[in-house]
């Protein structure tokens, strides 16, 4: 890394001395210190959401700093944060921050990796100063006052068994066989933070309170703070809190273990039974760089040298995918640690491929490398991804201003854990306007082909393990690498073209009719043609403008007669690009320019959804014109992604989770081949050139569209763009056609209980009412309410009372079409022997919300989450772009009342509406148990 760090600061002009390879500067609007004790703290002023902040604490521990007989503790430890501690005892802490409406999952949470343990408390009110030091109490406490209770302790036990078996899948299995030989000799060979089931089974309480004691201590700790708040104010109330932790008295060394480097190729080989898919990955080791040179100004050149090296080899990869008969179904590389370890980096290279093509898709990838590595990107390339860098860069920069808050907390984590600079984006764009237009591309290649070695190789191939799929050997896979590096490889040639997406403008279109929302602070347009155009202009962000279009209808006329064709529709239609632009060129054409515009359909509507910055505005609105009036088709393309389907689709029945959900899906719609997943026998069925004409009818009435637009509008300048693009299409003032398909649930009481073989054994659960209520929007609100009061009870009694799964996930809504169909569902998994009393306590809970309504506590928590959601919404582009497309589109004003709905909900509505609901009676079971 030395060597070629030396080698990219010579190219530009930059000598390796401290003078003149400065550091990068921390951004002047975080507080970061050091306190006595040696815990690290960033603080930063944010204001978005307004009122609100996020409270993180990264410990520099996982399950590296486990022993063999500790394995499985780092990640049991994270989920006794949460069952006790010193100022919180039992679920004092979840049930004082779920009454402030911080909802545990969504805003408490944590995670344990293989290096790294963090904590979070994300959008935490800060209007209530008792609030703010209550959850910086609890940052205290989980530095150094879990309290790790027997009871408690033996209560997760299951909790942790139940995560073990819920994702203990073919995934899992894989990585258990592949990291051993992939880290020979190194500690990350074996120290998957879920760890051992016989550890989490009988390990002693003295054994994890020894673990927390000696690694959970400050000087490996950092504390997060970014938000609504009074800037010296919080420093201060950190610098006091956290200084009172007492450093630990000769510390053990925190080790950051080493991977060995290897002359010949290492070659990982692992299969399992329930693996639905070949995943290839190909290492070019090396030496990660150094922390003093990541924080330099060299750091940031080295950055951007492998940032656009990534963006054009992944062009070119993408190009060969859209090819029939391509090598691999899919290909990315980039560089940066090596898998899972952070002592060494690597030039990875991943790939997925058909199961009779691993050695050719193996070789394809190597060979595309190896092209590179000889000769290099092309002047063209480079100035298309140097765009479209500087163009990202750019956006930050405009948008600086108005970043949410989660956008600064995940970088100081970052910066904590992994020693990244956090330079700030007005220093990363100055810096960048000045560093990328005097790289050149030779720097790119020279650097890359260094990066790119002969020696430190790893193969890893994953896949399905079946009767008849014979994998290529280790040395099959060895002499392949070493045939493409004797071939006679030519150098890319690429087509550029500059045409313009559209070559001659239309001629632009009138502004029928203008009118004032005032009520929701929107302009509507009614263009000749009859499409309905809403704006609303918002500060939210400084250079962001969304964009939807709706129009009645869907696949529904095409659903009954050809419901293989009708499902596939979405899926296809962009698949040649638009205008003259295949979907390869449409990209490069794209380049340097923040502008998305895509059609979709779906049973009931045909759409768009794009979004630019303001510049790019006219190419988001030209892309929507070409879609509308230049739909291309390419057969190469579509055979390329037939080709990628089979793929996909041929192991799926492997997974014993795909008939699961096939047994869920009958239970509740029968045999509707509208519902039906589809299979690799449906493909022979689908016909590209009916599904281009079921598109263009579709699309062939402009008029029938709203189109609505939320951002920084200035309507005197978008106004000329929307004449030319939208108002000058052909199009009357007629309504999409609507068919009415067969949609509804089955009624009454089913039950499916059914054996597969699993490889790891374990119960899977699906129940679902259903019935018809009406949809108001008082109606959908009551069902949210239940959903969410649902997680809270089932997490407190199927969870932690009982250990009895990971979590139970509900879902309530109630549907536009069919109308008012509504439907509860519940899933879950758990130990076979577990199930029968679980579904009792499931249905118990039911019945006591229907008879009782829910418990107090439970129904405030939710409320309380609501309307803090709900004022964080407000200042969402997105929140206002579906309130305004469900206004003029369904006629549904979602937002006007919605306050006053939600206040006046009591918890008696609940009880009454969830009482109605039940008592329909109708009710869908599906437990998928293993064969014996």
């Amino acid at each position: 890394m030395k060597k070629i760090l030396l080698l990219s600061l010579v190219l530009l002009g930059i000598t390796a001395t401290a003078q003149q390879n400065p550091p990068q500067p921390i951004d002047p609007n975080v507080r970061k210190g050091i306190l006595e004790n040696g815990l690290t703290y960033y603080i930063r002023q944010n204001k978005l959401p307004e009122n609100r902040a996020d409270f993180y604490i990264a410990q520099k521990v996982g399950s590296m700093q486990e022993e063999d007989n500790q394995s499985g503790l780092a990640h049991f430890l994270e989920h006794m944060a949460f069952n006790g501690t010193k100022n919180y005892p039992g679920k004092d802490m979840l049930n004082y921050l779920q009454d402030n409406g911080i909802k545990f999952g969504t805003n408490i949470n944590a995670y344990t990796s293989l290096d790294e343990t963090v904590y979070f408390l994300t959008d935490v009110p800060t209007t209530h100063e008792n609030l703010v030091d209550s959850v910086l109490l609890v940052l205290h406490d989980w530095s150094n006052g879990i309290l790790l209770e027997d009871e408690e302790l033996e209560k997760e036990r299951g909790v942790i068994r139940e995560e073990w078996r819920t994702g203990g899948g073919a995934q899992f299995r894989l990585w258990k066989k592949m990291l051993p030989v992939m880290y020979k000799d190194s500690k990350y060979a074996n120290r998957l933070p879920i760890g051992s089931i016989d550890v989490i089974n009988n390990f002693k309480p003295e054994e994890i309170r020894a673990y927390y004691k000696k690694w959970y201590r400050p000087d490996l700790q950092g504390i997060i703070v970014v938000g609504d708040f009074d800037l010296d104010n919080m420093e201060t109330k950190v610098k006091e809190l956290f200084n009172k932790i007492p450093a630990q008295e000769n510390p053990a060394t925190r080790e950051y273990f080493p991977v060995p480097d290897n002359d010949t190729p290492i070659v990982s080989i692992a299969t399992d039974p329930e693996a639905t898919r070949t995943q290839l990955m190909v290492f070019y080791k090396h030496e990660p760089i150094p922390n003093e040179i990541k924080l330099s100004q060299a750091g940031l050149v080295l950055n951007y040298i492998k940032s656009a090296a990534a963006t054009m080899i992944n062009e070119r990869f993408q190009e060969i995918v859209q090819k029939p008969n391509a090598p691999f179904t899919s290909a990315y590389a980039y560089d940066g640690e090596y898998f899972v370890a952070k002592t060494k980096d690597a030039w990875t290279v991943v790939g997925g491929s058909a199961d009779d093509k691993i050695k050719d898709a193996i070789a394809a990838m190597i060979r595309e490398t190896e092209r590179v590595k000889r000769f290099g990107f092309t002047a063209s390339e480079y100035e298309r991804a140097r765009s479209n860098i500087l163009k990202q860069y750019e956006n930050g920069y405009n948008n600086r201003d108005k970043e949410r808050n989660s956008r600064y907390s995940q970088e100081y984590v970052s910066s904590f854990i992994n020693s990244e600079p956090i330079p700030g984006i007005e220093y990363e764009y100055n810096m960048m306007n000045m560093i990328a237009p005097n790289i050149p591309v030779e720097a790119i290649n020279q650097t890359i082909a260094q990066l790119i070695g002969d020696k430190n190789m790893v193969i890893s191939v994953s896949g399905p393990e079946k009767e008849g799929l014979v994998y290529p050997t280790e040395d099959e896979l060895v002499a392949a690498i070493n045939n493409v590096k004797s071939e006679k490889i030519e150098a890319y040639v690429e087509e550029v073209s500059n045409e313009p997406l559209i070559a001659t403008p239309p001629t632009p279109g009138k502004i029928a009719l203008v009118e004032k929302n005032e009520a929701l602070d929107a302009t509507v347009w009614t263009l000749q043609n009859g499409m309905k155009v809403i704006l609303k202009t918002t500060d939210f962000k400084d250079d962001q403008i969304v964009m939807t279009g709706s129009s009645t209808g869907g696949y529904s006329q095409y659903a009954v007669q050809d419901p293989i064709n009708a499902r596939m529709m979405n899926n296809i239609i962009t698949l040649g690009g638009v205008g003259n632009f295949s979907a390869t060129h449409l990209t490069k054409a794209l380049a340097g320019k923040t502008a998305s515009a895509r059609p979709g359909v779906s049973l009931t509507t045909q759409d768009f959804n794009g979004s630019s910055s303001i510049k790019d505005f006219e190419t988001m609105l030209q892309l929507v014109y070409l879609y509308f009036t230049a739909p291309r088709s390419d057969d190469d393309a579509f055979q390329s992604f037939i080709q990628r389907m089979e793929t996909q689709l041929k192991n799926q029945e492997a997974e014993p989770m795909v008939a699961f959900s096939d047994a869920a899906t009958k239970a509740l719609y029968g045999d509707n081949p509208l519902t039906k997943r589809t299979k690799v026998e449906d493909l022979a069925g689908i016909d590209y050139k009916r599904i281009m004409e079921m598109y263009k009818q579709l699309f062939r009435n402009p008029g029938s569209f709203v189109f609505t637009f939320v951002g920084n509008i200035d309507e005197a300048k978008v106004k000329p763009v929307i004449e030319q693009y939208l108002a000058s299409l052909p199009g009357k003032a007629v309504k999409g056609e609507f068919i009415h398909v067969p949609m509804d649930y089955l009624k009454g009481k089913s039950e499916n209980i059914f054996q597969r073989e699993m490889q790891n054994p374990k119960a899977s659960v699906f129940i679902a009412s259903t019935g018809n209520m009406e949809r108001s929007q008082k109606n959908t609100l009551l069902m949210s309410i239940f959903d969410q009061i649902l997680d809270i009870v089932y997490t407190e009694k199927i969870r932690e009372d009982e250990g009895g799964t990971y979590g139970v996930y509900t879902q309530g809504g109630i549907s536009r079409y069919p109308k008012g169909q509504s439907t509860l569902q519940i899933v879950y998994d758990t130990d076979p022997t577990k199930m029968e009393n679980l579904n009792a306590i499931i249905h118990r809970e039911l019945k006591s919300i229907a008879d009782n309504g829910p418990r107090a506590e439970d129904f405030s928590k939710v409320k309380e989450y609501m309307l803090k959601q709900y004022n964080e919404n407000l200042k969402e582009n997105s929140y206002w772009m579906n309130v305004l497309d469900t206004n003029y589109f369904y006629g549904e004003d979602n937002h006007s009342n919605y306050l006053t709905i939600l206040n006046s909900i009591t918890a008696n509505d609940v009880k009454n509406f969830v009482k109605e609901f039940l008592s329909q009676g109708n009710e869908a079971v599906v437990v998928m148990l293993p064969k014996e």
